[in-house]
């Protein structure tokens, strides 16, 4: 056993052929090259994009580049582990094999054709449902085969058409919820307010699952166009915003409600001149209330909308009469990451500058402290900035107290009062 293997336990060792040769871990999905070697499946489709082709073992060239699942050596390697889950080694699980380029192509042109019968169509779009959410390498396979074109076409083909039709529809943007659209894909949804407003109608449908789909595709076509025009017009679609909020407030019980949620909001709220129609639609409660609930990513996007709906007076007004937004703020600095501290401190400069009473709400809730401490991080210089300009506006507020212990904190360039 090479002396650079550690033991996974002090009472077991990894075998040595369970191992990758590229990674040197416990192999999850064993894959034999042409050359006879095994490695896991990540770690050789690694090695082979990055441009090298020879074998890592043996140095030979890779004649083909035809990855065969070594089924032999899984079993045995989850064979291993179920003897040795007393040491706290899990099982492995059975990987699901990469989606066939062939069976792919039939299954698009079952689900694009007229003439298939309906029951086999909707078969064809569930499949390939399935497969861009089992894997990366999936959504390739799938996308290499202008797949995003026929689903796109599938999806708007014919917005007044019976039920079977939106079956057909909502399956395609579901699959296209799961993609990234190349800017002409996103022109194609964009340009037209039939199809902006049908996207827009499914914000309100039966299905959550139906509502969230339909958010995602939202999303992905606001962040894929570079038209202001065209992102305002989607922006000022009839209902879009009440829609979005909506999934927000949706039970926890489906969180991908949450995160799709905030995505489209925030790209949504990116447009100035209809942010109003966020505030009109609930966006503030919405967020302030689920604020504790996003993961790291979903906050700093939900502490970015809030930044920019306090940039407008009816949206200050709104954070500025919810009681929680001043105490939730100012816990959130220096707290979750350096961009949610610089959008938290944004914020409370807007709420802060449009109001005395903020002002005094925020210094009761320790701010002047917080600001102190952000001024002297590691954080961003647009958050330290915010800080010094809303430590000069609190300067009034400040308790006698802390005025006295400033200097503690040697930082004489933010407050030269």
């Amino acid at each position: 056993m090479p002396g650079s293997l550690e033991p996974l336990d002090v009472g077991v060792q990894i075998p040595y052929h369970f191992r990758c040769p590229i990674s040197l871990e416990l192999m999850r999905d064993p894959v034999t090259v042409c050359t006879g070697q095994t490695y896991d499946r990540t770690s050789i489709e690694s090695w082979v994009a990055t441009g090298n082709t020879t074998c890592p073992v043996t140095r030979s060239p890779l004649t083909d580049f035809t990855l065969i699942p070594n089924h032999t050596l899984r079993r045995l390697i989850q064979d291993w582990c179920v003897a040795n889950q007393s040491f706290g080694v899990e099982r492995i699980p059975t990987p699901k094999q990469p989606a066939d380029p062939t069976m792919v192509r039939n299954l698009l042109n079952k689900a694009s054709s007229g003439s298939t019968p309906f029951g086999l169509r909707l078969s064809a779009l569930r499949r390939l449902r399935g497969l861009a959410r089992d894997s990366d390498k999936n959504r390739s396979v799938i996308a290499a085969n202008n797949a995003r074109e026929i689903l796109l076409a599938i999806a708007f083909s014919d917005l007044d058409s019976d039920s079977n039709f939106s079956e057909l529809s909502h399956e395609s943007v579901a699959i296209l919820s799961l993609f990234s659209l190349s800017e002409p894909e996103c022109m194609f949804v964009a340009a037209d307010s039939n199809r902006v407003a049908y996207l827009v109608n499914l914000l309100f449908h039966s299905s959550v699952e139906v509502r969230v789909n339909s958010a995602a595709l939202i999303e992905i076509v606001i962040a894929g166009i570079r038209s202001s025009d065209l992102r305002a017009q989607i922006s000022n679609a009839h209902g879009v915003f009440e829609g979005i909020v909506g999934i927000l407030n949706f039970p926890l019980a489906y969180p991908r409600a949450l995160k799709i949620g905030i995505k489209a909001l925030f790209a949504l709220c990116l447009v100035k001149q209809h942010r109003h129609k966020a505030v009109a639609a609930g966006a503030v409660e919405a967020l302030i209330d689920r604020l504790a609930e996003f993961e790291k990513c979903d906050s700093e996007r939900a502490l970015a909308s809030v930044e920019l709906l306090c940039r407008i007076p009816s949206g200050c007004a709104a954070f500025a009469a919810h009681s929680l937004t001043v105490p939730i703020l100012v816990k959130i600095i220096l707290k979750i990451s350096d961009r949610a501290t610089e959008y938290a401190a944004g914020a409370l400069l807007s709420l802060c500058s449009a109001s005395e009473l903020t002002q005094h709400e925020a210094v009761a809730a320790g701010v002047l402290t917080k600001l102190l401490l952000l001024v002297q991080s590691d954080c961003t210089e647009r958050a330290k900035r915010k800080a010094q300009m809303l430590l000069k506006l609190l300067r009034d507020s400040w308790p006698e107290d802390s005025t006295a212990n400033s200097d503690d904190f040697a930082c004489s360039d933010v407050v030269p009062f």
